[in-house]
């Protein structure tokens, strides 16, 4: 298959066009990368090549673009490129390369949005859901939170914030379901609770 032309879009941007006037849109890496040049002649095997190097470099491009706006997990990166119409095998690749050069870093990431959701006054099991949410694999959870200091002082606010009276039955079973909701388990509730000499009906 002839190249019949090699023509510049935008900055790092070019469209090649083919003999059969296909378009392929690639950058200027691949084309420098593949040494292509207009009135160049491509077998099978080079055509394929061309056409898998610019989708990846294009989705890798795409993949730096999102992440220049905020930090995500690799399986996050992946899904947002697929439904953004990229090819599922190349958003892996580019997930994988992206990670290789330190681009991507789920255990850093896990451990900012432990450390955010900590800091905001929620509990181990709320932490839990937003990572898996956000794709961390689950091996990591453990070792994420097990690493985060404890730190009584958020659920202590909230219970001071909303137990007026601890000997009020009602109070305490809606701050319990409150603090429950928030991602704390019962033996934390029942824990905190004690401190204000309030506890938790079994």
């Amino acid at each position: 298959m002839l190249i019949t032309a090699i023509k510049q879009t935008s900055p790092g941007r070019l469209t090649v066009t083919l003999e059969d006037e296909r378009e392929i849109k690639t950058t200027l890496g691949v084309v420098t990368d593949l040494r292509l040049f207009s009135g160049r002649e491509l077998d099978e095997g080079a055509l394929e090549e061309l056409e898998r190097e610019s989708r990846r470099a294009l989705t890798r491009e795409k993949a730096l673009e999102y992440l220049s706006r905020r930090a995500m997990s690799r399986k996050e990166l992946e899904k947002k490129l697929t439904d953004k119409g990229y090819n599922e095998e190349d958003a892996a690749c580019c997930a994988a390369w992206l990670a290789e050069r330190g681009l991507i870093d789920d255990a850093g990431y896990a451990a900012a949005v432990a450390r955010h959701y900590s800091a905001k006054g929620y509990g181990p099991g709320r932490i839990r859901s937003e990572l898996s949410r956000r794709g961390i694999d689950r091996d990591m959870w453990d070792e994420v939170l097990d690493a985060a200091p404890r730190d009584d002082s958020k659920i202590d606010k909230f219970i001071s914030s909303r137990l007026t009276d601890p000997e009020d039955r009602d109070q305490i079973r809606k701050v319990s379901a409150a603090l429950f909701r928030r991602g704390y388990s019962w033996e934390d509730i029942r824990e905190a609770l004690n401190r204000f000499n309030a506890t938790i009906e079994d």
